[in-house]
Order: C-alpha cells, then structure tokens, then sequence
C-alpha cells in the first residue's frame, strides 16, 4: 500500500486487516531539510579543500601561483574548484605529466589526483553527510 503524506502536519491512517484494526500516525521532521541541507554543506566545503590540498603536490610549480590560484579562484563549498591564472589551462592540457624537478608536478593534475585520493575523499564526504 502506498502512502503519500499531503502536508507537512502529517497524517493519520487506519486500516482493517485480518487481525484487527491498524492505526498508523506519520509526522513531518521539520529539521529534516535543514538538518540535511547542512551536512551536504559541510561535505561539499571538505570536498572542495581536499580537491585543492592534494592538487597542490601536482601543480607544475615555478613561482607558486599557479597553486594560488586555484585557492584565489574557488569559493569553498560551491563544488567548483577554479584556476584562474591566465596560464592554467595550457599548463592543464599542454604540457608534459611531469617535470625534471619534480616528477609528481605536470599537467592534469585533477585527473592525476582523482586517481590518488578519490577513495579518501568520498569517505571523509561520507562521514560528514
């Protein structure tokens, strides 16, 4: 049997059955939405770090900006991580996966990352929702 709840005051429903008469009260948690909508918050802030804290091992490094920004262009929790030098994305598509000072530092790094440390950090997004 289906049920759907109408308003947010809940409902009551009876039914007979073979053993008698069954009566079922359902009520609306109004801290649910909120409650939720907090936790998916909190995730997508620790998402959003996580992606910029381990990118930062791989970014091809010469003066450090290029790491900065990704810190400069992203407004944590918004789920979209940015780079926002004017070089970024031919330093993402166009070059070599790695440097000769440094063979973790190279193009695609995001992707290189997601390989790394997905895992990690869908649990910790997990444990916070």
């Amino acid at each position: 049997m289906a049920i759907e709840i109408k308003t947010p005051r809940g409902q009551i429903i009876q039914t007979t059955t073979k053993s008698g008469k069954v009566k079922a009260e359902l009520t609306w948690n109004r801290n649910f939405a909120p409650t939720r909508t907090a936790n998916f918050s909190r995730a997508q802030k620790f998402v959003d770090s996580e992606v910029l804290r381990y990118c930062s091992a791989l970014i091809p490094f010469q003066t450090g900006m290029l790491d900065r920004s990704g810190k400069l262009g992203t407004v944590i929790g918004s789920g979209l991580v940015q780079y926002i030098a004017p070089y970024a994305a031919k330093q993402y598509y166009d070059t070599a996966e790695s440097r000769p000072y440094d063979s973790n530092r190279g193009a695609k790094w995001f992707e290189r990352m997601k390989v790394a440390h997905k895992t990690e950090i869908l649990n910790g997004a997990k444990k916070l929702v």
